[in-house]
């Protein structure tokens, strides 16, 4: 049963890391063109395809990233803390700032994504 606890646990967190990464592709991004018109219209959907492939890769990477830490990390230090949830939140919006920056800075900058 406790197996079982703790796999939802990490699936829930791994869900909040997809969101996380699809709010990072979103900045990233920028809000949807609009519509265009005659031949140029079959790239409309384009813009939400990156969205998902892109953005699901990063949560992937995130989730990954945080279930490690928490295993070998976290778990031992939020034993006997009164807001583990706060703590667990924040270390996922920093692993994904971490994973965002290294990604803009691998596709901008270096030029190799």
């Amino acid at each position: 049963m406790k197996l079982l606890k703790r796999l939802f646990n990490y699936i829930f967190w791994s869900l909040i890391a997809l969101l996380s990464s699809f709010i990072y592709m979103r900045i990233v991004l920028g809000p949807k063109p609009k519509p265009s018109k005659g031949f140029m219209k079959i790239f409309d959907g384009i813009h939400d395809l990156v969205l998902l492939y892109v953005g699901s890769i990063i949560g992937a990477i995130v989730a990954v990233l945080y279930i490690l830490f928490d295993i070998f990390y976290l778990k031992k230090k939020l034993e006997n803390n009164s807001r583990p949830r706060l703590i667990r939140f924040i270390t996922i919006i920093i692993i994904t700032t971490i994973v965002g920056v290294t990604h803009y800075i691998l596709e901008k900058v270096v030029d190799i994504i």
